[in-house]
């Protein structure tokens, strides 16, 4: 944690609006490896450890597959690591956020993973703070590290966020919105942070006709979210193993390659990866299926009301997607 987070920082319990105290144990120059920060105002203390600060406790949560699915593919889908260009192609393009609009900007990433799109953004000049429930923070550190101070990583819940309000001159929620207990409690939160003026973009599960074709998928789906993640992981080796040289083939027959959505796995078949890849990307999104304890799906004139009613301004969707301004 670099010491100029401090600045941003408040106490997700109370609210107090002094500067939160920090008792730093071991420091590698300007970065806080191990400590602890205080609130003066209910006494309330939260570790700083391997260099991020927690604000959630270490017991089990919802999110823990999270934890267990970046910790352990962390560096497939991100474009430095694996030789490929999709995470910065989607990211650009689902922001709709060019280099040019990023440069210098303070961006906040809510639910990071393993620091997929942060990499993106800290690569496109933006210093970005992400942010998540689960200990998949750990693997963003680490694989966000090269950017240095440029990318500061926080354990927090979205209901409780340790952050002022209306600081960030842009937001980002992909792919994560449907995986909470309460979508649209999180979509009304998030825009809090943000400056007048501030991007904000969602990217969500939405409801469509194609999850009416994935029986296999919901009927597993009624047990698999209470499994342990290593069983579920066995599962999602065990399926792409089976399924995937039959999507894989499939896939280049047009007329037959719609019948791949009613297979119980999550193929990935993007011809900028190589064979290996879209396997473990294949394993890994199959894996996102199964484990997760919620998949809300949303949609779009849903997510659109909420943003309105927040007052947030030129609101824009599309199916799986939203756009807007804080006024």
């Amino acid at each position: 944690m670099h010491r100029d987070l401090l600045s941003i920082l408040i106490c997700p319990i109370c609210g107090h609006d002094a500067p939160l105290g920090l008792k730093a144990d071991v420091e590698r120059g300007e970065d806080v490896v191990e400590g602890s920060l205080h609130c003066a105002g209910c006494g309330k203390a939260w570790p700083v450890v391997r260099s991020v600060p927690r604000f959630v406790s270490s017991r089990s949560n919802y999110a823990d597959n999270f934890s267990f699915e970046w910790n352990r593919w962390g560096r497939v889908q991100m474009d430095r690591f694996a030789g490929h260009t999709l995470s910065t192609d989607r990211f650009i393009r689902d922001s709709r956020w060019d280099r040019n609009w990023m440069e210098g900007k303070l961006i906040l990433d809510a639910g990071c993973g393993a620091g997929r799109f942060a990499d993106v953004a800290a690569s496109q000049g933006a210093r970005v703070v992400a942010v998540d429930l689960s200990a998949a923070v750990d693997a963003c550190r680490i694989n966000t590290a090269d950017h240095g101070d440029r990318v500061q990583v926080v354990q927090a819940s979205f209901y409780a966020m340790p952050f002022r309000q209306n600081v960030f001159d842009g937001l980002y929620c992909m792919g994560v919105i449907q995986h909470t207990p309460d979508p649209e409690k999180t979509m009304r939160f998030l825009p809090r942070h943000l400056k007048a003026g501030g991007r904000l973009v969602y990217n969500w599960y939405e409801v469509c006709l194609e999850s009416k074709f994935q029986p296999i998928k919901y009927a597993l789906r009624l047990i698999t979210p209470f499994l342990p993640h290593k069983i579920n992981h066995g599962l999602a080796a065990l399926l792409t193993t089976l399924f995937f040289p039959i999507t894989w083939a499939l896939h280049f027959i047009p007329k037959l390659r719609l019948l791949n959505i009613a297979m119980p796995i999550c193929a990935s078949h993007n011809q900028s990866l190589t064979i290996k890849q879209q396997f473990i990307w294949t394993l890994l999104d199959t894996f996102d299926w199964y484990c997760p304890r919620y998949e809300n799906r949303q949609r779009k004139e849903t997510v659109k009301r909420v943003l309105m009613e927040e007052g947030l301004l030129e609101v824009e969707v599309a199916d799986g997607l939203a756009w807007a301004l804080k006024g």
